[in-house]
């Protein structure tokens, strides 16, 4: 590989694993990393609608109790924040680390430290939040990272809008996919969050993913050892496509999927100014959502409980889903 910043894999032991990393970076030279094929050569510089270049930007890392309960369970979750994205929703909780960028580039040698102190202190698992659109150098830390000893399962948690060819290289690197779906129509998806084909993108990732791990497998304490687990974000005005979107996880992936149900959706960023965007959702549109869950048979997994009090925890910080909201186990 040429190119000024190109990663230096002398450090990663056996040709074979080498060689499938080398391939995973060559993806950067007519980008084709996500979905959106932007076609620069980002070994060479260039950038295309992440704005990311070879190296990852990150923005926070730390021991995290703000998501799901077989994730954080006793000890939390290591979550690490990525900036910049492959989407631009116009409604992203996250929008400083999302959309402007908030963090400082960092090499796969310094995440794999990273994973390595959050295990060190007690995380039950190494949560990748948004690697969609930097799998190669994400890919190089989790080896290198596994080659110098980490054992905590690994989470891939991404928007869904993900690439059939990167997630096969990650197969056996990551143990948990953790994709959002977020709308069943893309004309939505085109006009909420700029992504061409995100339907069929998204499902088709979702199917790999299920494909490399199957079901979701708690220990014995409840802790999630491997598996999928689907996010949706119920939105406002059925933006969403709930409906469809659970009649597909029913049918193509299973009843027995995992599903986490979120209802913390509220305006924020560009959606404040969109009449469809601008308000929390409804109770009745909750228990919309609720009865979707169950006419799908969608029994296994977690449901935010609806707070039309509840607002955005800090303007400046990732934002996530409440201690006391993470998820009540479906019944």
């Amino acid at each position: 590989m040429v190119g000024e910043g190109s990663p230096d894999l002398t450090g990663i032991k056996g040709d074979g694993v080498r060689n499938v990393v080398e391939s995973a970076y060559l993806a950067y030279a007519s980008c084709s990393v996500c979905p959106r094929n932007c076609g620069v050569n980002r070994l060479e510089g260039e950038m295309g609608t992440c704005r990311t270049g070879v190296f990852p930007v990150l923005s926070a890392h730390n021991v995290h109790f703000g998501e799901e309960p077989p994730l954080v369970g006793t000890r939390g979750s290591g979550t690490v924040f990525f900036a910049a994205c492959n989407l631009s929703c116009d409604f992203c909780q996250n929008f400083p680390i999302s959309q402007m960028d908030y963090g400082k580039p960092v090499t796969p040698e310094k995440l794999a430290e990273i994973y390595l102190d959050l295990e060190k202190r007690g995380a039950h698992n190494i949560n990748l939040v948004t690697p969609s659109h930097i799998v190669p150098p994400v890919l190089h830390s989790l080896v290198l990272a596994r080659q110098w000893g980490l054992k905590v399962p690994v989470v891939y948690n991404s928007n869904g809008y993900d690439s059939i060819p990167m997630l096969r290289l990650l197969e056996g690197w990551v143990d948990i996919y953790l994709p959002d779906m977020k709308y069943s129509d893309d004309l939505w998806a085109r006009r909420i969050s700029k992504a061409d084909s995100y339907v069929a993108a998204n499902r088709a990732a979702v199917k790999e993913m299920f494909r490399q791990v199957g079901r979701l497998v708690l220990d014995g304490e409840g802790i999630a050892r491997k598996g999928l687990m689907i996010r949706h974000l119920i939105m406002p005005n059925g933006l969403g496509g709930w409906d469809e979107t659970a009649k597909f996880i029913a049918r193509e992936v299973g009843t027995e999927a995992t599903v986490s149900l979120m209802a913390q959706y509220f305006p924020t960023n560009r959606s404040m100014r969109k009449p469809l965007l601008a308000r929390r959702i409804t109770e009745e549109e909750y228990d919309q959502a609720l009865e979707i869950l169950f006419q799908e048979n969608l029994m296994e997994g977690y449901v935010q409980e609806f707070d039309s009090e509840w607002r955005d925890p800090s303007a400046s910080e990732p934002a996530e889903i409440p201690e006391t909201e993470s998820g009540r186990k479906i019944a």
